[in-house]
């Protein structure tokens, strides 16, 4: 049975590396990472093929723009004859903070224009894996802000978080959700920077005690006199 993988965007170069289009660069990161076929021309889309694990998982990404992205997704799943439950969406999500993501299954759109075509075309029930891109603060501005390019520091945890989704790609394609979520997570815990203080521990502690021992112990703490210093002394003179 065909799984559908959908990532939302808008085509062409001049968008590609919009916070709109994050989907299309998740949809490419999975495609890569499985080895999926090349991309053609079909149901108003980029599509590819991929077998992830045992399961047929095709690739779409409309050509239709953004607001009509449904008709493309519609197109291919009455195709394929796909329940929404075998469809997962991927797409930006302003009222997520950067570098957070979610699951879920139908419910509202929150605004998107991507997600409000699909809801028109389609009967509701996809799945939905939303990543967070942040707010701008003011609800004039969000157009703007989503149809410009992520920041060169956000890419410090977006590059992890696509690799991640394209690992775990396999319990996505299969609707295993929860776990997906989980073992994205995790990959993500453990490859994020070791604080300094965790890396460097401090043995300011261990001094003291070895020097509140010498003390107790009646010996002197302070380090020798060395011969040398008595010698530059003189020479200063």
């Amino acid at each position: 049975m065909m799984k559908l993988m959908v990532g939302l965007g808008n085509p062409g170069s001049t968008y590609a590396m919009n916070r709109h289009n994050v989907g299309f660069m998740a949809i490419d990161r999975i495609h890569d990472r499985w080895h999926g076929g090349p991309w053609r021309r079909k149901f108003q889309s980029d599509v590819s093929e991929a077998n992830i694990h045992g399961t047929r998982v095709m690739f779409l990404k409309p050509l239709t723009y953004m607001n009509e992205s449904g008709r493309a997704l519609a197109e291919a799943a009455s195709f394929y004859k796909v329940d929404p439950a075998d469809i997962v969406v991927i797409h930006d999500e302003i009222d997520l903070p950067p570098a957070k993501f979610r699951m879920k299954i139908g419910g509202g759109t929150g605004g998107h224009n991507g997600l409000k075509s699909i809801i028109a075309h389609m009967k509701d029930g996809f799945r939905r894996l939303r990543v967070g891109v942040g707010h701008p603060g003011r609800k004039e501005l969000v157009p703007s802000y989503v149809l410009h390019d992520f920041a060169k520091a956000d890419q410090s945890w977006l590059e992890p978080l696509l690799d991640a989704f394209a690992e775990e790609a396999p319990l996505l394609a299969t609707g295993q959700d929860a776990t997906f979520a989980s073992r994205v997570h995790m990959r993500l815990s453990n490859t994020a920077p070791v604080k300094k203080a965790e890396r460097e521990p401090d043995c300011a502690p261990k001094a003291e005690r070895a020097h509140a021992l010498l003390a107790k112990s009646g010996a002197d703490a302070r380090p020798a006199a060395s011969p040398f210093s008595a010698l530059a002394h003189l020479l200063r003179k």
